[in-house]
């Protein structure tokens, strides 16, 4: 169960030297535009991935006229610390030094719902292949390995295809094949636990964020050629060595895992012809439904909702929130505190921020 008991954020962007005792409930962050209220829910994003949901560029994060990021918290009696600077990276975990990102994650799994960010219905494939194999980290830490073999792979056979040379290319790309079909299965086991978790709650703990009526679907889309078959090593690597020419003139390969997606469907209708309330609404179900799985395997993570009141009703706020607080989720909102919002006091922290200054509020 993943709980952040302390967090402070030295150098991040505008905030500097903040030191914050979060509710262990729902920690509600007020500001108005520009204040720090992203930079924070940011901070909190990087503990947990070791980057920036906003960014690749680190010297977008560091503080003007500062060298390094530095951020720590204390999650679950674990201490996490961050320092990086252009020159050098250093992550401990009680003060032990890391090299990989993924322990943070099993530390700290963090989901994001962000209008930087975007949502996942109706949005690009790399943010659904993003959300999708976060999922699929979780559900099972050991393809980690898979993927990051993959990756080696592809980096290997797009070298040999801008190079022209043709030496050692079948042999990576029945490399390729192999770990095509690994990852393709565990997408697949994933979506299908996933379908099995909507069943389940739709009467129970999503009923107040859909009708009884609500059909939601989402089929993977391996990144293969629908007459592939993306689950048959063969059948791949047949395909591949069929069309090395055109590989070649590409210079890189434009098939597989790397290029998936996700096609979601409500009561039929594919989601480009849905409306943004519609997109919006599933987007929010599909996000649920991770942590939800999440939580079934005893992994809870905490839930990043930044600027909520721009892009939700009260309706959907209350519910969000309701079924979060029904599973004891750790949740950090932000908003720029134009209206109430439709959240227990009792369980409730507030804070103002102002030029990256955080103070606590009352109620």
């Amino acid at each position: 169960m993943a709980i952040v008991e302390k967090l402070h954020v030295l150098k991040f962007r505008n905030l500097t030297d903040q030191y914050l005792l979060p509710n262990k409930n729902i920690n509600v962050l007020i500001g108005e535009n520009g204040q720090g209220k992203t930079n924070f829910i940011e901070s909190l994003y990087y503990l947990g991935h070791g980057r920036s949901f906003k960014t690749k560029s680190l010297k977008d994060v560091i503080p003007f006229d500062e060298k390094q990021i530095q951020i720590s918290a204390i999650i679950d009696g674990q201490k996490i610390t961050i320092n990086k600077s252009r020159e050098k990276r250093l992550v401990l975990v009680d003060g032990k030094k890391i090299s990989s990102n993924s322990l943070l994650s099993q530390i700290l799994p963090t989901q994001i719902i962000s209008p930087d960010r975007g949502f996942v219905v109706g949005g690009p494939p790399k943010l659904k292949r993003s959300y999708l194999d976060w999922g699929v980290f979780h559900h099972n830490e050991k393809t980690l390995k898979t993927y990051a073999s993959y990756k080696k792979t592809l980096k290997n056979i797009n070298r040999l295809l801008v190079s022209g040379n043709q030496n050692q290319l079948g042999e990576w790309l029945t490399r390729l094949a192999s770990l095509s079909v690994d990852i393709t299965k565990e997408r697949n086991d994933y979506i299908g636990k996933l379908t099995k978790t909507l069943e389940k709650n739709l009467s129970h703990k999503l009923k107040n964020l859909v009708e009884p009526s609500f059909d939601f679907k989402f089929v993977l889309q391996t990144g293969w050629p629908k007459e592939v078959d993306a689950l048959s090593q063969n059948k791949i690597e047949t395909y591949l060595l069929n069309n090395t020419d055109a590989f070649f003139k590409s210079k890189h390969l434009s098939y597989g895992p790397h290029r998936s997606s996700i096609d979601y469907f409500l009561n039929d209708q594919g989601e480009n012809f849905l409306s943004r309330g519609e997109q919006k609404k599933m987007s929010i179900v599909f996000w649920m439904l991770q942590i939800l799985m999440l939580v079934e395997n005893e992994k809870k993570p905490i839930v990043l909702v930044d600027d909520i009141s721009s892009e939700l009703d009260n309706i959907k706020i209350k519910s969000i929130v309701d079924c979060l607080s029904e599973i004891k989720v750790q949740i950090f909102i932000t908003d720029i505190g134009n209206k109430k919002l439709p959240l227990s006091e009792k369980n409730t922290t507030n804070y103002k921020i102002e030029s990256g200054l955080i103070a606590g509020l009352k109620g």
